[in-house]
């Protein structure tokens, strides 16, 4: 999942995280908020915990961990 916009390219990874960086990620890719994937992941875990943990760990497993590139 890469597209390159204006030069750089934009792609998914893990970042920003409080746990594994799941929702960082998808919202440095989406230009969605983070609190809003935060908010979903919560909602789904409401009812079990299993509708939003079992996504979770699968793009945990699935998202590459961002890169630190060196100076």
């Amino acid at each position: 999942m890469a597209t390159t916009i204006g030069g750089d390219e934009h792609k998914l990874r893990r970042q920003n995280g409080l746990v594994a960086g799941v929702c960082g990620g998808l919202a440095e890719f989406t230009g969605i908020h983070v609190f809003w994937f935060r908010l979903a992941f919560l909602i789904l875990m409401i009812p079990g915990g299993l509708p939003g943990l079992v996504p979770y760990l699968i793009l945990w497993l699935v998202i590459p961990k961002r890169r630190h590139r060196p100076r």
